[in-house]
């Protein structure tokens, strides 16, 4: 009776803390459910994704990763923090430019006729609702101090996992945002998080919208959403293009490799600039995650100029060495012949210019770890 007692004690606890924490966000609601069933891809109360996707999660299937992760990789982390370039925030900028800063993971500043966005801005310690626990950033630091950021034109997000949406970094954000623009469902976090009704839009797949006078186009990924137990696939997941004066850029989120790449670039391409993901791959969630070789066929299925990598460089959430999705992704872009540039996190480069920052800089004696 007394472990039956303290059993269900543990149980009810942890219920009334994932109810109770904001971190874990806010269900849509029932009139949004009911709109949601208007949709194709929206399925016995979850999203679902344009192609059939499945993830295994029976014990037989993610028994062998659970013993991979027992196991341990030693390189899945860099041996100290990885270097990161100062980064201090320009004045407003009003040329023709496009710059782009690369945070770490998936975190990114746009300037862009003369207006700031930021992507998923995760700013936090660690990709988790609780940051105490989990993977911490690599660099320890950011490169910048999030309260000395100056006003932001727009927040744009692709989905409302830890490692994209954080809650420790809307709290400290959120009065310095004109707008957030995020897909359907994910509202209710920042509402809850007391972000005004006003200043958040939601988007389904292929809505097109100007916001703060960007161009914005809400397109599919092959991924999935939820931050508890009992929210999983509740809100909707995507990549965006963004479409400047002269610039156009594509964000590919998370996404595992599908179709819609090339229905992307046949609408929208060609691209200045992509974003790919090519890191916190495992051949048991390929579908839902690119390899990295599947990142540069990406790239080319979108049309795109130039290629960054991306979701790497800061946390480990699979068991390859931390450095393997920006090699394996330059390796096959060489044989694609595709061209690549590996800022440092925190470095600032041109969209449009003719000598990308193509040093790597994850080799230097100090920060290898292969």
């Amino acid at each position: 009776m007394l472990v039956l007692s303290i059993l269900i004690a543990v149980i009810l606890a942890v219920i009334l803390f994932i109810s109770l924490h904001p971190a874990f966000g806010q269900k849509p609601s029932k009139k949004k459910i009911q709109h949601y069933n208007t949709f194709d891809h929206y399925h016995n109360g979850s999203f679902i994704n344009q192609i059939p996707t499945e993830m295994a999660t029976d014990f037989r299937s993610m028994l062998p990763v659970l013993k991979e992760f027992l196991k341990g990789n030693p390189n899945r982390q860099p041996k100290q923090a990885i270097p990161v370039k100062p980064f201090q925030y320009p004045a407003k900028n009003n040329t023709k430019a496009t710059n782009v800063t690369w945070f770490g993971h998936s975190a990114f500043l746009i300037e862009i006729d003369g207006k700031r966005v930021l992507l998923d801005p995760m700013f936090g310690k660690a990709p988790s609702p609780v940051p105490w626990f989990g993977n911490k950033r690599y660099s320890k630091e950011l490169p910048f101090r999030v309260e000395d950021l100056p006003e932001i034109d727009l927040v744009v997000f692709s989905h409302d996992h830890y490692d994209h949406l954080d809650y420790g970094s809307i709290k400290k954000l959120k009065h310095k945002v004109k707008q957030f623009v995020v897909p359907l469902g994910v509202a209710g976090h920042l509402k809850r998080w007391g972000v005004e009704r006003e200043q958040i839009k939601e988007c389904n797949w292929w809505d097109e919208v100007e916001m703060a006078g960007i161009g914005l186009v809400c397109t599919p990924a092959r991924h999935f959403s939820g931050r508890s137990l009992t929210d999983r696939n509740s809100t909707l997941w995507c990549s965006w293009v963004l479409k400047g004066k002269d610039s156009k850029i594509y964000f590919s989120g998370d996404s595992g490799y599908g179709p819609h790449f090339r229905e992307i670039g046949e609408k929208y391409g060609p691209f200045d600039l992509t974003l790919m993901e090519c890191g916190q791959y495992h051949e048991k969630w390929a579908a839902i995650h690119m390899m990295p070789e599947e990142t540069v066929q990406a790239h080319i299925d979108v049309r795109g100029k130039t290629m960054l990598p991306i979701h790497w460089g800061a946390f480990s959430l699979s068991l390859h060495d931390w450095v393997d999705p920006v090699e394996r992704a330059l390796k096959a872009a060489d044989k694609q012949g595709v061209e690549v540039f590996t800022p440092m996190i925190g470095e600032t480069v041109a969209v449009h210019s003719e000598n990308f920052p193509k040093q790597k800089w994850w080799r230097e004696q100090n920060y290898k770890n292969m």
